[in-house]
């Protein structure tokens, strides 16, 4: 066995077309042809969510928001979390490998299997929630346009076929996934001009400009919850711009991922403030997909799902395919469209379960974004701290699993960066609050009140690393610009 590894001998990869048979070895400088721009459709398809449009229903039922503090929450939550996603992904053409990979220059090549293997099973249960909604979006199209009621088997069979799909473009790889992520940027602009104007038309603005204000502490808890989604994009965030060269503009990868998601999740989320006006029972409908379908007129309810179906699809693709790297990582030792279908089967599973025994959907997902953005905060703080200070990675080094690694540390961990996460996600549970979970702080002070148990997470990470003494950052050795192809 070589001391490279061998999940990772397919590397004549290409990301325009055809199956993408790189893994997570760093690609070389010559195939680094994309595009800061590229990401602005990327990341517009990470949000074309229809839960986007119950979250903020949430806000104006659940959290009591009127319309101009909803405004303020949908723009603040995708600045704030994308803005991360765009900072983190710096590191992508830093380095030309996925986010997960980088991670084991400052965890360490073992300890990196601690946060890997927790936001791999914390991606479980994102792409379970996609496949359900998408699941539920097909059944309420059939039942709409055919008079087909859902039942067992179709709920098997429509989740079947979503994450077959799903798995097909995730498989694929770089190339189809922008690819399908333009087309649902086109897709998704036509469409929001087809329900604002319905909305312009058929609500009581009246009543909408009329409602009263909701607390602060409300509204900052409202940006947490919807800038949960972005947080849980960050540590895959590299793996879309290790494409990009060395030279891109760490400016504009930052720019294009605010922008990407800002121009998706401000707009849902006032239509769905808008919407739970005159239907307060959005907010809290146990399936928010086919309850849309019976409030909204036929002519825009089919469109609307179909495009809601696109979404999920491409968010899951998304999640997928960023697995698939986590999956390597972790020591799989298969190509990455393999990997792939590990996530896939379990989101299947998980899926069917969630379809058919859980009795509230909302509840469920709000409560796992909650402790989502705190199992993905600890990593961020972390490694962003140690962005600060490491500006190139040695590829040779990252793909090198054994004591000869330049990233092996002590005994494969670092200490600093190990105890950094674990105390910092420990803290930032103290201060969650989740109908799952309730930490022992997160009443009666404000990071609890306020919902900033994500925040704290981050914020401990970032500061006991950067306080921690590390090893020192080793220059990389010229002849490891283009590490070899690993061998089988």
């Amino acid at each position: 066995m070589s001391t490279t590894e061998s999940t990772n001998a397919s590397t004549t990869a290409s990301h325009d077309g055809g199956l993408e048979t790189r893994g997570i070895e760093p690609v070389p400088h010559a195939e680094r042809t994309a595009r800061t721009r590229e990401l602005f459709p990327t990341w517009v398809a990470a949000n074309i969510s229809v839960l986007l449009l119950t979250m903020g229903a949430s806000l104006a039922v659940s959290y009591g928001l009127n319309f101009w503090q909803s405004l303020v929450v949908g723009v603040a939550a995708p600045v704030v979390s994308y803005g991360l996603v765009g900072l983190i992904g710096i590191a992508g053409k830093r380095g030309g490998a996925p986010g997960m990979a980088l991670s084991r220059a400052v965890f360490g090549q073992r300890g990196n299997l601690l946060p890997g293997a927790l936001i791999w099973v914390a991606r479980w249960g994102w792409e379970t929630i996609n496949a359900v909604t998408g699941a539920y979006a097909l059944l309420t199209v059939l039942d709409i346009l055919f008079g087909v009621h859902s039942n067992t088997f179709l709920i098997v069979v429509t989740l079947l076929l979503f994450v077959i799909t799903t798995f097909a473009i995730s498989g694929l790889g770089i190339g189809a996934v922008r690819r399908c992520n333009k087309w649902a940027t086109y897709l998704f602009g036509a469409f929001s001009v087809l329900v604002l104007g319905y909305l312009v038309v058929d609500t009581d603005w009246g009543r909408v400009f009329g409602g009263s204000a909701g607390t602060t502490s409300m509204m900052i808890t409202g940006v947490g919850m919807i800038a949960a989604g972005g947080i849980s994009w960050v540590p895959s965030s590299p793996d879309f711009t290790r494409y990009l060269p060395r030279t891109a503009s760490s400016a504009a990868i930052v720019r294009n991922s605010i922008g990407g998601a800002g121009i998706v999740v401000l707009p849902m989320v006032l239509m769905g403030a808008v919407m739970a006006v005159s239907t307060p029972d959005l907010a809290s409908a146990a399936d928010p997909v086919s309850f849309l379908g019976e409030i909204l007129p036929l002519w825009i309810a089919v469109p609307y799902l179909l495009i809601a179906l696109v979404g999920m699809l491409l968010i899951n693709a998304m999640s997928m395919y960023s697995a698939g790297f986590t999956a390597q990582t972790l020591g799989f030792r298969v190509p990455r469209h393999w990997a792939v279908s590990v996530n896939a089967v379990i989101s299947l599973v998980f899926g069917g379960i969630l379809m058919l025994a859980a009795t509230s959907f909302m509840g469920s997902f709000i409560a796992f974004l909650s402790l989502l953005a705190v199992a993905f905060s600890a990593w961020v703080g972390v490694f962003g701290a140690d962005m600060l200070r490491r500006k190139e990675y040695d590829p040779a080094a990252l793909v090198d699993t054994t004591r000869t690694s330049a990233y092996w540390y002590r005994g494969g961990f670092s200490p600093a960066a190990v105890a950094a996460w674990a105390v910092a996600l420990g803290g930032g549970l103290l201060f969650t609050t989740s109908d799952w979970f309730t930490g022992p702080l997160a009443a009666n002070n404000p990071v609890g009140e306020y919902g900033l148990g994500w925040v704290a997470t981050v914020v401990i990470a970032f500061l006991l690393y950067t306080v921690l003494p590390k090893p020192a950052v080793a220059p990389v050795p010229a002849a490891a610009e283009d590490p070899a192809p690993a061998a089988v």
